[in-house]
């Protein structure tokens, strides 16, 4: 039997909820477990509901999605969130990342977008709107305290860098292990050590070494 991805919606406008529930409804491999119209009752069904990926609205009533995904990544650590808005400001990337958001995706991406971004989100990866990328690459090359040198990456083994390289650009477990030729188990084994030796908490702070390392650019 088919294990579907749970996911919970986090979106006070009704009828765009009532839409996110029927596209994603509409995937064999994924089912809509709650739904909620503002911060706090995202956060209270998350703990009930335990959802695998909360598809989270920046602005709501009671409680922010910045606030909503700082606390749930507290309370509710296995859980993914995937914020979707219509904000293209990279302040309000930046602010969700460091929340500890996975995903950053535009209300006018396509369909087919919102169900890659759940699926790559739950599988352990980052997604963000293709059409924000760059401006997420320029804004942690900004944030590089001047007179600092970047770290060149000596202390990760060569297939540490590799690992960590192709999640910072948004690849789940499964397709690094393809890419690389081990088991997703493995991969993330490599995560778990390599987070430990440069003393990473969180997807933005991959991101940022990766663009420190150079990795990124032009990608």
């Amino acid at each position: 039997m088919l294990t579907k991805l749970r996911v919970l919606l986090a979106e006070d406008h009704t009828i765009v909820r009532d839409g996110l529930k029927w596209l994603i409804n509409g995937q064999e491999d994924m089912e809509v477990v709650g739904e909620a119209e503002d911060g706090e009752a995202a956060c209270r069904l998350a703990k009930d509901c335990a959802p695998d990926v909360v598809v989270m609205d920046v602005s709501m009533p009671r409680l922010g999605g910045a606030q909503a995904t700082e606390r749930l990544r507290r309370t509710c650590p296995d859980t993914k969130v995937l914020v979707l808005t219509a904000f293209e400001d990279k302040s309000y990337l930046r602010q969700l990342l460091k929340a500890g958001a996975s995903g950053y995706l535009l209300k006018r991406a396509a369909v087919n977008e919102l169900i890659h971004a759940i699926r790559t989100v739950a599988s352990g990866g980052v997604y963000i709107d293709p059409t924000l990328a760059g401006k997420v690459v320029d804004s942690f090359v900004r944030q590089q305290p001047s007179g600092h040198a970047p770290q060149q990456g000596n202390e990760l083994s060569e297939r540490e860098a590799d690992v960590l390289r192709l999640l910072a650009r948004g690849h789940t477990y499964k397709e690094v292990a393809a890419r690389l030729g081990i088991g997703v188990k493995t991969v993330e084994t490599y995560k778990t050590r390599l987070m430990e030796k440069l003393e990473l908490r969180s997807r933005a702070d991959i991101i940022r070494y990766a663009v420190r390392q150079g990795w990124l650019r032009g990608d």
